[in-house]
């Protein structure tokens, strides 16, 4: 098994928590770790990390890295001046083949800089995108952009789409995954100009484009694949967040009020947890950079040792899935049919 270079540096709670994260993978998982950040920061994080046993701490090695690039600052300019930051070099080790895929919780904008710098795009590929695993009444719904592309232009949100239906077949296992633009309604003729130029294109693209979705079509399973804008999308995935963590407060002081709701809690313990790991980032790891050419996987800054460690097995597993080798095959196939270059050169 190929190791996944983790960022040690990057994250609100670095390194304490990542190199925890890290050795919790090693040990439950068996996933080698390369943790990459200042050796001497972490050599005494891992002597303070629960003393992994012998097994343990052979899967765990240290990758000097002589800076960080910190959460309020411009990735553009960091990346100039830090050649040697923790974020650029796990991502040279992916590059140099030394690891399958990288994990980091740092600066998004950052990680996704150096991913397209080091690892470079997939061809056809113009701009990477977020795509992360929602809770849907019918299961799991992809949604991307994430927040890698605030402002884009209609053809790079057809190649979210693309890339969207692709994830969704190689990883929910669906042969035609129903495809969805995020709107304020579902007629066509509603919505921004970007969706509505949008819309277009993908109705001439060879994909299940099923057309608009609203948000909470996203929450009933309406569609497989939701598509938007980077701005949207983040805004989109905080606000789930936010009421998630809001919905479970509430209902935590609302039990503790009376006797008969505790006991009645008490019964309904296990779904109330089940219910609450589906809707708790730190069980989905981490969300994918799509489009660049390597397993990238950018964790929640405010990840705990669970989620690091979540985030890790997710990039081990799209190394195993070989995800993406496929998304390079088959977005190649889709753009290349007839149907799908008269499309993009139409949009141009």
């Amino acid at each position: 098994m190929n190791p996944v270079a983790l960022d040690a540096m990057g994250g609100d709670h670095a390194p304490g928590a990542t190199v925890l994260g890290a050795a919790q993978a090693a040990r439950n998982l068996g996933i080698p770790v390369l943790l990459v950040g200042d050796e001497a920061r972490l050599k005494a994080e891992l002597d303070r990390a629960i003393r992994p046993g012998p097994s343990t701490s052979a899967r765990l090695e240290i990758v000097h890295a002589g800076d960080t690039i910190g959460m309020e600052e411009s990735p553009s300019s960091a990346l100039l001046r830090k050649r040697d930051a923790s974020v650029v070099v796990a991502m040279n080790l992916v590059k140099e083949g030394r690891a399958c895929g990288v994990v980091s919780a740092g600066n998004s904008g950052a990680v996704m800089g150096a991913a397209v710098l080091r690892l470079g795009l997939l061809p056809d590929v113009n701009r990477p995108a977020i795509a992360m695993l929602l809770p849907s009444r019918k299961g799991s719904v992809v949604v991307l952009d994430g927040g890698a592309t605030v402002d884009p232009p209609p053809e790079h949100l057809r190649d979210f789409a693309l890339m969207g239906s692709i994830y969704a077949h190689c990883l929910l296992h669906l042969a035609q995954p129903r495809v969805g633009l995020l709107s304020i309604g579902e007629e066509a003729s509603k919505g921004s100009a970007l969706t509505k130029k949008t819309y277009a294109l993908l109705e001439q693209s060879p994909i299940n484009f099923v057309g608009n979705v609203e948000g909470k079509g996203v929450a009933e399973g309406e569609v497989d694949v939701a598509v938007c804008d980077g701005f949207v999308g983040n805004v989109l995935l905080k606000s789930v967040e936010g009421y998630a963590q809001l919905f479970f407060e509430m209902m935590k002081t609302l039990i503790s009020g009376r006797l008969r709701f505790r006991l009645g809690a008490w019964l309904l313990k296990p779904a109330l947890r089940t219910l609450g790991r589906q809707f708790d980032y730190a069980s989905y790891g981490g969300a994918l950079l799509v489009g660049v050419n390597g397993n990238c996987v950018i964790a929640h800054g405010r990840s705990s040792p669970t989620a690091i460690e979540n985030a890790i097995r997710v990039a081990s597993e799209l190394a195993e899935q070989r995800v993406v080798e496929h998304l390079t095959t088959l977005f190649h196939e889709i753009t290349s049919t007839p149907l799908a270059t008269a499309a993009r050169h139409s949009g141009r």
